[in-house]
């Protein structure tokens, strides 16, 4: 009997004891395999048809927080009502085949398609949590310093990431030293932000806290450069003493198309809920293999090893990234709806996704351009920019221009920093007409 109960309470958690649920997963593949198509029947308009957006709306702020489409609101609706009726049984019978499919969908993106011989990518890099923020705060809770190292980050970072690094500065005493990558955002060059985090980086520097678009000026760093300069300097470093590079990437995440591994960076957190339309209060923690011994786990983990060994009397063990993982019950039907909305990009394709993208927001930014009276603060240049344009409306305020905007149907956001600006989002939710028409407003205002 206290044996059953055991397995009862692993098998619940969604795990199982010893090898763990998901030591074997690199080679399972999802119930519906994704095809990699240009777009929806019907082209882009069909793929914003796949969404219940009010219609009367121009929508440049979908980013903030995201609707889902269709497939990813009907996965929630399905998990909603098999919880519903019978929450224990539905978790029981479904919940780990579920979670091994979130978690194939997610690797096969973030590894850019399926592995050698049409194995699936091994999801053992990636931990799943409920925001961008909450990743954060675990990462630089968790991540091992020793006496005398640092954390560099740069004056560009969202609250979240100052916030998570003074706390834990103000638990441990951590340095935490702070950069800056540009004055102007709309004349930043690769090599010069480059250039600037090479300055930056200091001999006792261990971790390198980034993010990869900026929320605040639309500056996208150029992430893969980055860490190839970083890894020359870690080649003369001792393996403990290497620099950490982690990356804030909610706005790249469903925008930037290229596989992770390749980027350079050690660690990489996203909220899943932004330019990836996916379930609301969901993310990631993604982490090279290598680089996961130097992160603690700071929420008990609910991965069957760690609870196996606590039934045992012994010390969690099993990989970084599972004990990392925070535990407890969450909102499932959300969490596994995630393979819906990453097969959703992989069916549109990530280049075309990001295409899409990059075209709309170049078109918006030639246009407001060429109106007398606005500063474009983001980079013209799509190497140094993704999907967010930031500017300004001369004699008139970030949070005047969003409300008289909003009068007009086109939906738009202030940047939230010290220094806001005007913020919008050209997205697989908008079109040309919706783009051509923000402009026309926009020129009202100026």
């Amino acid at each position: 009997m206290e044996e059953l109960d055991r397995r009862t309470l692993l098998r619940r958690a969604g795990l199982v004891a010893g090898a763990g649920a998901l030591a074997g997963l690199a080679g399972c593949e999802p119930d519906r395999a994704p095809q990699r198509v240009a777009a929806a029947p019907g082209g882009w308009a069909g793929v914003r048809a796949r969404f219940e957006l009010d219609p009367s709306k121009r929508h440049f702020a979908a980013f903030v927080l995201a609707s889902h489409p269709r497939p990813v609101a009907e996965a929630v609706e399905q998990h909603r009502r098999g919880l519903q009726a019978d929450a224990d049984g539905y978790l029981e019978d479904h919940g780990q085949r579920l979670d091994r499919q979130a978690r194939s969908a997610a690797a096969e993106y973030l590894a850019d398609g399926p592995g050698p011989g049409g194995r699936g990518p091994d999801p053992g890099q990636l931990a799943f949590t409920r925001s961008t923020t909450e990743g954060l705060g675990l990462l630089y809770g968790g991540l091992r310093l020793r006496p005398g190292q640092e954390v560099v980050t740069t004056a560009h970072d969202f609250y979240a990431t100052a916030e998570a690094l003074r706390l834990r500065a103000e638990r441990t005493g951590a340095q935490v030293r702070r950069i800056s990558l540009y004055d102007d955002p709309a004349a930043v060059s690769s090599d010069r932000l480059v250039a600037a985090v090479r300055r930056g980086l200091g001999p006792r520097t261990r971790v390198l806290a980034l993010t990869w678009v900026h929320s605040g000026t639309g500056v996208k760093l150029p992430l893969a450069e980055i860490g190839a300069a970083v890894a020359e300097q870690n080649r003369v470093r001792d393996p403990d003493d290497r620099v950490l590079i982690c990356v804030d990437a909610v706005h790249a995440l469903g925008v930037e198309p290229g596989a992770v591994p390749a980027l350079g960076c050690d660690f990489l957190v996203a909220g899943c809920h932004k330019w990836l339309f996916g379930p609301r209060g969901t993310g990631l923690v993604w982490g090279r293999r290598g680089a996961w011994d130097a992160v603690t786990g700071t929420v008990p983990s609910f991965d069957g090893r760690a609870i196996g060994a606590w039934i045992g009397g012994r010390d969690p063990a099993g990989p970084h990234w599972a004990l990392f993982e925070p535990g407890g019950f969450h909102a499932y039907e959300h969490r596994w709806a995630l393979a819906e909305a990453f097969r959703f990009h992989l069916e549109l394709g990530k280049e075309q996704v990001a295409e899409r993208t990059r075209t709309l927001a170049g078109r918006l930014k030639d246009g407001l351009a060429a109106v007398p009276g606005i500063r474009l603060v983001t980079p013209r240049d799509p190497a140094l920019s993704a999907g967010i344009v930031c500017l300004e409306v001369e004699g008139m305020s970030p949070g005047e221009a969003v409300a008289a905007l909003r009068r007009q149907g086109v939906l738009a956001s202030v940047t939230p920093y010290a220094r806001p600006y005007l913020r919008l989002g050209p997205s697989i939710v908008t079109s040309e007409e919706d783009v051509d028409a923000a402009v026309g407003a926009i020129r009202g205002l100026a």
